[in-house]
C-alpha cells in the first residue's frame, strides 16, 4: 500500500510539474506565476519520501522533459529541481527555516552558475552578454527617436549606457540575490500549502519584525563604503568586488531596516497595514528607500530593538 501511495505521489508530482513547465513555456502572463511554483512540487515530495527517491523523481522527469523539449530538458530540470530538493529535505530534518532556506539559495545559485558557465562553454553564448546587447540596443533605438528633442537627453544616455556595462561587472550579486529570493518565495509558497496538509514537516519563519542580520555585516558595509571612496579603477578586481558587495550589504541594511519598522509599530500596538503602506511607498521613492537602509544601519549598529525592549 505504501508503495502504490509513493507511486502514485510521484506521478501527481510529476504531472503538476509538467504542467507547470507548459503554462510557463506557453501562457507569458500566467507563467511568470507558474515559474514560481516550478520547484515546489519536488520540494513537497522530498519533505515527505526523502532525498534518494526525490532524485530518482528527478531523473525521471528529466527523461519524460527530454522527449518534450529536448536538450533543454537538463538545464530546466536543473534550475528547478535543485533547489527544491535540497530545501523539502532540510525541512524534513528538521532544520531551522532560514537553515533551509540558506541550502536551497546555494542550490538554487550554484544552478544558475552550472548554466551559466554552461552556455558559455558549450553554445558559446554569455546570457550577460546577450542581456546587455538587447538593452544597448533599446537605449539606441530611444536615442535615435528623441535625440532631436536637444542635448539634454545625452546625460540620461550617457548614464544608460554606463549601467549596461556595469551589469557585466554586478552579474555575480544578481545570481546571488536571484537565487535567495527565488528559494525564499518558493519556501514560503510550499509551506503555505503545507501547514494545512498532514504528513508534511516545515519550519516557520519566525515574524520579520524579529528578523536581524550578524551585527558583523556592519562592519562588511563600512568596509566597503571605505573601499568604494578610493575610487578603485574600473575593472580591476576591487572595484568588481565592492561593485557586487555594496548592492548586496545596501539590500540587508534595507531588510534591517523594515524589519525594525515592523518591530516599532507592533511595540506601539498599530496595525500590521502602517509598516506594510511605508514599505510599498519607500520602494516607490528611492529617497525613502535610503532613510530606511540607515534605519536598518542605525538598528544593527546600536541594538535599537534591544534597547527599546529593554526599557519599560
Amino acid at each position: 500500500m505504501e508503495r502504490s501511495q509513493l507511486i502514485k505521489e510521484g506521478a501527481i508530482s510529476l504531472g503538476v510539474y509538467l504542467l507547470f513547465i507548459l503554462i510557463t513555456l506557453l501562457v507569458p502572463v500566467l507563467g511568470t506565476f507558474t515559474l514560481l511554483l516550478l520547484p515546489v512540487p519536488f520540494l513537497l515530495f522530498t519533505n515527505r519520501h526523502g532525498l534518494r527517491t526525490a532524485i530518482f523523481l528527478a531523473l525521471f522527469s528529466l527523461a519524460v522533459l527530454f522527449i518534450i523539449t529536448g536538450p533543454f530538458a537538463l538545464p530546466l530540470i536543473l534550475s528547478t529541481a535543485a533547489g527544491g530538493i535540497v530545501t523539502g529535505e532540510l525541512l524534513r530534518r528538521k532544520k531551522h527555516a532560514f537553515g533551509a532556506l540558506l541550502g536551497g539559495s546555494l542550490a538554487f545559485i550554484a544552478a544558475i552558475l552550472i548554466n551559466y558557465i554552461g552556455s558559455i562553454v558549450l553554445l558559446g553564448i554569455n546570457p550577460v552578454g546577450e542581456i546587455q546587447n538587447v538593452l544597448r540596443e533599446s537605449v539606441a533605438a530611444s536615442e535615435d527617436m528623441l535625440g532631436f528633442m536637444g542635448p539634454q537627453n545625452e546625460e540620461a544616455f550617457e548614464a544608460a549606457y554606463q549601467f549596461i556595462t556595469h551589469l557585466g561587472y554586478i552579474a555575480p550579486v544578481m545570481f546571488v540575490m536571484f537565487g535567495a529570493g527565488y528559494a525564499f518565495i518558493v519556501q514560503w509558497i510550499s509551506s503555505l500549502w503545507m501547514r494545512k496538509k498532514s504528513g508534511y514537516i516545515t519550519e516557520r519563519f519566525p515574524p520579520f519584525r524579529e528578523w536581524s542580520f550578524p551585527k558583523s555585516f556592519i562592519w562588511y558595509y563600512l568596509l566597503t563604503f571605505i573601499l568604494i571612496f578610493t575610487d578603485p579603477e574600473e575593472g580591476t578586481a576591487l572595484f568588481i568586488a565592492t561593485a557586487n558587495l555594496m548592492p548586496l550589504l545596501e539590500a540587508v541594511m534595507i531588510i534591517q531596516g523594515f524589519a525594525f519598522i515592523f518591530f516599532f509599530f507592533h511595540k506601539k500596538g498599530r496595525s500590521v497595514a502602517f509598516p506594510i503602506i511605508i514599505m510599498i511607498i519607500s520602494f516607490l521613492l528611492p529617497l525613502l528607500l535610503t532613510v530606511v537602509r540607515i534605519l536598518g544601519i542605525i538598528d544593527l549598529g546600536f541594538d535599537l530593538r534591544k534597547r527599546m525592549n529593554s526599557q519599560k
